[in-house]
């Protein structure tokens, strides 16, 4: 009995850990929808707006923008965007090894801006110097928060701290791949002189260009986020998924092991008592004769 008690009190952990992972499954799958849409709906206006800015960057005045004039690369500040908290595969430990990689093959002058608040601990014993954590960004980001971060950044880079930005995240393909990706967020390319690119733009090529400028950066910036965020909730999702149906299969073979020990238990006690009545018998036959 005291196996059967055992495998019972196994079950009833794993069933608790089955309502778990069941809950968070749904959790990430409501986020999920929610960034999707956000994501879906910010693509084409973000690429609008970098098809704009190629247009308008090809004026001369246009090129005054601190962030289309180039620089000399001393230093390289990356933006590392990690989920919020663990359970969701590799997509975490995938992202960080992808950096140490990139950092080991470039040997730059670099330090590490870390959006998330995931391995802070395994971050650390990188030894890749992080300059600041911002861990205050939900995990449904709005485009506020996304404005917020892009301040950040771009205060990052007019101050000098940093003469090249690079965006690292996990790129959202499909709900079961999500690809590490590096894309240079500044300084921007300003694109070369084209034929039929020439506007009359009102009230003048520098303010036009200083605004866009502004959106696009801010478009990419929360186009970035809404996908490492999208990336981050199927990752979770798929990793529940996966957990739930283990839980599964295991609550099937420990009720299989649990019927077995019951059946054990309940041949031994038909043994003790037909064991106990053969005793009795022959030893009332043995007082008779």
């Amino acid at each position: 009995m005291a196996n059967v008690r055992a495998i019972r009190t196994h079950i009833k952990s794993v069933e608790s850990t089955r309502k778990i992972t069941k809950s968070m499954k749904m959790v990430a799958a409501a986020k999920l929808k929610r960034t999707q849409q956000s994501m879906n709906a910010l693509r084409p206006y973000a690429a609008a707006a970098k098809r704009l800015l190629a247009r308008l960057g090809a004026d001369a005045a246009a090129r005054e923008n601190a962030f289309l004039r180039p620089r000399e690369i001393r230093r390289v500040c990356y933006v590392l965007f990690v989920g919020n908290r663990g359970l969701c595969g590799v997509y975490n430990t995938a992202l960080l090894k992808f950096l140490e990689s990139r950092l080991e093959q470039e040997r730059r002058d670099s330090f590490l801006l870390v959006v998330g608040r995931w391995g802070r601990d395994l971050l650390a014993a990188s030894r890749i110097p992080v300059a600041e954590t911002i861990d205050e960004l939900p995990d449904a980001p709005s485009e506020e928060d996304a404005r917020r971060l892009c301040e950040k950044i771009c205060s990052l880079y007019l101050s000098g701290e940093a003469d090249e930005i690079v965006l690292v995240y996990e790129q959202y393909l499909s709900a079961l791949r999500q690809e590490p990706t590096a894309q240079k967020l500044l300084p921007l390319d300003a694109p070369a002189d084209a034929e039929g690119q020439r506007l009359i733009l009102e009230p003048d090529a520098r303010a036009v260009t200083d605004r866009l400028v502004e959106l696009y950066l801010e478009s990419t910036v929360q186009a970035v986020l809404l996908e490492a965020k999208t990336g981050e909730h199927t990752a979770r999702m798929t990793a529940m998924t996966a957990a739930s149906d283990n839980t599964e299969q295991l609550l099937e073979k420990l009720n299989l092991e649990l019927n077995h020990a019951r059946q054990s238990a309940i041949t031994t006690e038909i043994s003790e008592i037909v064991g106990g009545a053969n005793a009795l018998n022959m030893k009332e036959e043995g007082k008779r004769g």
